[in-house]
């Protein structure tokens, strides 16, 4: 055991250079940006994978491959780490000691800034939307809150009306509202792949590509499709209402009053 210390003592540019600062090297797509960012901070685990996604019902000869960003890391934290990883890299070289952002009650992009800022030893502080009859109430610790304040991150709600007043961009009304039709949707596919999407952004996405597959077979037939599965797993908990008359059934066991043990010494009760 006398290697364990030196182990575990090691920077962290040693273990996989996980929550290390590394040069940014751009794609050649992207040389033309200014500024150019200079180095990121290593947040999460890439590249992530693609598999083929057996999706039912595709049309003849139709293939469909699903990019995992839902697997980057972070407490679930989807494609947000790419961006923390450039914004947190600037906020450190600023000389920040915390880190401000705003968004929806169950932001998955807050509870991401949340967990990286405490990776960094940052305050994070986050600034909630929530709805007029809720603002002065405890926001609980369902979803994405949960992890929020289990890393301590400073919380303050403010109504969707003060927000619309103060701070927003005319949030279209279909924003993280959903049909009943796509919240099955997000259910079926689940059921019949394992994969769950998120209510908000893949969750649409994908209802979007596979009603077109069906209106329009003749376009799709024959094609590979690439689907980047973006996150956003704990989003689903603000949902959590209109999904219970779709999510799985349940039941109590059936069990008689007693069974016999095996060695026959008793009964098990």
């Amino acid at each position: 055991m006398a290697g364990v210390p030196a182990t575990l003592s090691a920077p962290a540019a040693q273990i996989g250079g996980f929550l290390s600062k590394k040069p940014y090297a751009p794609p050649s797509w992207a040389t033309h940006l200014s500024p150019m960012p200079s180095h990121t901070m290593s947040l999460g685990h890439f590249p992530t994978p693609i598999h083929k996604w057996n999706l039912p019902n595709l049309p003849e000869g139709t293939e469909v491959w699903i990019k995992r960003d839902d697997l980057s890391g972070m407490q679930l934290s989807g494609n947000k780490v790419r961006k923390l990883e450039f914004l947190m890299a600037d906020a450190l070289a600023q000389g920040a000691d915390c880190v401000i952002t705003v968004g929806g009650i169950q932001s998955n992009h807050c509870r991401a800034t949340a967990v990286a800022a405490k990776y960094l030893n940052l305050d994070c502080y986050l600034i909630l939307r929530t709805s007029k009859l809720l603002v002065d109430k405890d926001p609980g610790l369902i979803g994405n809150l949960l992890v929020e304040r289990l890393v301590g991150a400073h919380i303050d709600l403010v109504s969707k009306e003060e927000y619309g007043k103060i701070g927003s961009v005319a949030k279209g009304l279909g924003y993280a509202m959903n049909t009943a039709e796509e919240l099955k949707f997000v259910k079926d596919i689940a059921a019949a792949t394992g994969i769950v999407l998120d209510p908000v952004y893949s969750g649409k996405a994908a209802y979007g590509l596979l009603k077109d597959m069906a209106c329009n077979p003749a376009k799709w037939k024959g094609r590979k499709i690439l689907f980047v599965h973006t996150g956003g797993l704990l989003g689903l908990y603000d949902k959590a209402d209109q999904l219970s008359s779709l999510a799985g059934s349940w039941r109590r066991m059936d069990l008689e009053d007693s069974v016999p043990r095996k060695d026959g010494t008793g009964k098990m009760f």
